[in-house]
């Protein structure tokens, strides 16, 4: 059945065949090889017993043979599972306990740790041994309702969430962007330096193959390999967080790179600040900020080009397709300038989190997405991000949660309570820093070996700070972060580093 993922990709192999779709690391994949590869995937796994529905995990670094499972799991009906493969064995439990996925693909690198999750694992290296092969033929015909993938997302509380995104909220998502202009039109050449298993990574794949560009992927952000493939491979589409932008703009060889291929680049996740805008500009590009969310489909603003280097605060009016809201409590619609609640709604967004309907009803209250973060829309319905409601660390645009930290740094003897709040970090934007009080100071190395056991590094603290008197509380009794950021503000600078 039309409009599915699989048969987007099944158009471009049949109008643009030898065109590239992805090229990783320098190695490409046209959409006929795509395709190909894809569908031999799908038919292993029927064959071996994938129903529709079944969960699929993949623990990998970015390559083309996690592209050719991930769309041959969709081709077969099944739901991609990815697993983040920064996460430690108790991570990866948490996870899979309520996903349980059918298979799981492991690179070699990282059996270890999945296995020791009680999760029975297949070697990457069966989907590559698929890359060449006699075509296969699928007889199973997918649903456009039907899940695509579970993305697990930080927010508030220390477990993760399920984001799932379905064939129809997907495609909807895509066809919104693909209004937008030519610098993601079918042939356009972007740039992708996210992880599959994160939310834009996954994301950026599926809607870039699925627009019938060529998607140019990076195991890692090396900022001097990533400026030289936007001059040499004429890249017309960027995306990321702010501190990327600012990496390739501090590069001496920044200031003679010929950027004008580049027509769409668009930013995310914390302020773009006007110096950087400035920066860009003079080269001819305009840096476009956005907002938005796993739970919306990925981006549900981006400022138009002729306002943003007027006004850097604002991220843009949503999309034909994507509606905003600011409201107070009660969902009561803020009036312009009053500060509010973000709620979207569109056809793009979530379905749900997985085998997790409180939390799905409280977010999808009365069919908009409550994003739990604060804004305001001006008189022309331009959105300026303010801040998090939710309890996040943004660090090199991956998202934390600041309660699951805490839930590990509380395990530790001779911990009595602990806060996480984020401290400026030049090389992430943000970096976590734990204070905790107890009845001594306790030995900080054992502490962070402690969290580096149980959580994945990015994750692990950067500093940490001990309080003799018990930490501030709200009236409610709870634990005030708020008096704990204001009374630990730029107290980083005297600490040092602890990893």
């Amino acid at each position: 059945m039309a409009q599915t993922l699989s048969d987007a990709v099944a158009w471009w192999a049949r109008v643009r065949p030898d065109q590239k779709a992805i090229i990783m690391d320098g190695e490409p994949l046209s959409y006929r090889e795509y395709k190909a590869w894809s569908d031999r995937v799908a038919a292993m796994l029927i064959a071996e017993g994938l129903e529709p529905g079944d969960r699929v995990g993949i623990c990998d670094l970015n390559s083309l043979a996690y592209c050719a499972l991930i769309m041959g799991v969709i081709r077969a009906g099944g739901i991609v599972n990815p697993i983040n493969y920064r996460f430690t064995t108790r991570e990866i439990v948490d996870l899979c306990s309520t996903t349980e996925p059918r298979f799981v693909f492991v690179g070699d690198d990282f059996a270890d740790k999945v296995q020791a999750a009680s999760l029975a694992t297949r070697p990457m290296a069966e989907i590559n041994a698929l890359r060449d092969g006699e075509p296969a033929v699928i007889n199973r015909d997918v649903d456009p309702e039907a899940d695509v993938v579970i993305i697990a997302t930080s927010g508030s509380t220390a477990k993760p969430k399920g984001v799932v995104l379905t064939h129809r909220s997907m495609t909807a998502y895509v066809s919104n962007w693909s209004l937008e202009g030519t610098g993601s039109a079918a042939g356009a050449r972007v740039i992708s330096l996210a992880p599959l298993n994160t939310s834009a990574g996954f994301v950026q794949l599926i809607q870039y193959t699925t627009q019938g560009c060529t998607i140019y992927m990076e195991p890692q952000f090396i900022p001097a390999k990533a400026l030289k493939m936007i001059v040499d491979e004429k890249i017309t589409c960027f995306g990321a967080v702010p501190v990327f932008f600012e990496a390739l703009a501090a590069l001496p060889e920044f200031a003679g790179a010929d950027l004008s291929a580049l027509k769409l680049a668009t930013c995310g996740g914390a302020r773009v600040s006007r110096r950087l805008l400035e920066a860009y500009k003079a080269k001819g590009v305009t840096i476009r900020q956005i907002y938005g969310q796993t739970e919306v489909g990925g981006n549900a603003t981006m400022m138009p080009e002729h306002l943003a280097l007027e006004e850097p605060e604002k991220c843009g009016w949503g999309g034909a397709y994507i509606e905003l809201r600011v409201v107070r409590p009660g969902d009561i619609d803020c009036e312009p300038g009053e500060p509010g609640e973000i709620l979207m709604r569109s056809p793009g967004m979530m379905k749900e989190y997985w085998r997790n309907p409180e939390e799905t009803a409280k977010a999808l209250s009365g069919g908009w997405l409550h994003s739990g973060d604060i804004g305001m829309l001006d008189e022309r319905g331009l959105l300026t991000y303010i801040d998090r409601m939710k309890d996040l660390i943004i660090s090199g645009g991956l998202n934390i949660s600041a309660a699951e930290i805490e839930a590990v740094v509380c395990e530790y003897p001779g911990v009595a309570e602990a806060l996480v709040i984020a401290a400026p970090c030049d090389k992430f934007g943000e970096t976590p820093f734990a204070v905790y009080h107890g009845p001594a100071e306790l030995d900080v190395e054992g502490l962070i070996a402690h969290c580096n056991a149980n959580l994945s590094n990015y994750k692990v603290p950067r500093y940490v700070a001990f309080s003799a008197d018990p930490l501030p509380r709200l009236a409610t009794g709870k634990l005030s972060k708020p008096a704990v950021r204001e009374a630990y503000a730029g107290a980083h600078h005297a600490l040092p580093r602890v990893r």
